[in-house]
């Protein structure tokens, strides 16, 4: 699933509020509702059954108990802009909990690091040599 098709998907499903943004703007703040509140349905979201319980257990932690993810946006003063901040951000997270990560290839070090370590250490090791008392004749 791309980007563009996740956006309209969550532009026509998803129920979308607006509340009283918190935070600095004076009194205009106290008088208009810019804050965007998106509510995602993840059980009708259009991926496969693993997918969405992927999704579900990555972003549980922004689950409600009706089952939707919900994201707030209060970044701007405008209702707009939030709006779409708020899509934008609901598409990333869906999309990256989507993403499966690489597994970690075991390596060795090369023997060019080895002789690399053993000669700096043996560098060292002659520098704090010199800091010793000479011995008494």
């Amino acid at each position: 699933m791309n980007t563009e098709e996740l956006k309209e998907w969550i532009i026509e499903n998803s129920e979308l509020t607006f509340a009283r943004s918190g935070g600095p703007g004076g009194q205009h703040v106290n008088n208009t509702d810019t804050k965007a509140v998106l509510k995602i349905p993840v059980d009708r979201l259009p991926v496969s059954e693993p997918d969405r319980e992927r999704i579900s257990f990555i972003l549980s932690n922004r689950i409600n108990s009706n089952g939707e993810l919900v994201i707030h946006s209060s970044d701007t003063r405008s209702q707009s802009q939030n709006r779409d901040s708020a899509v934008e951000r609901g598409c990333i997270l869906i999309l990256a909990a989507l993403k499966r990560k690489r597994k970690r290839r075991p390596t060795k070090p090369s023997r060019n690091s080895k002789e690399r370590r053993i000669n700096s250490k043996k560098i060292r090791a002659g520098i704090k040599k010199m800091r010793e008392k000479p011995p008494v004749e």
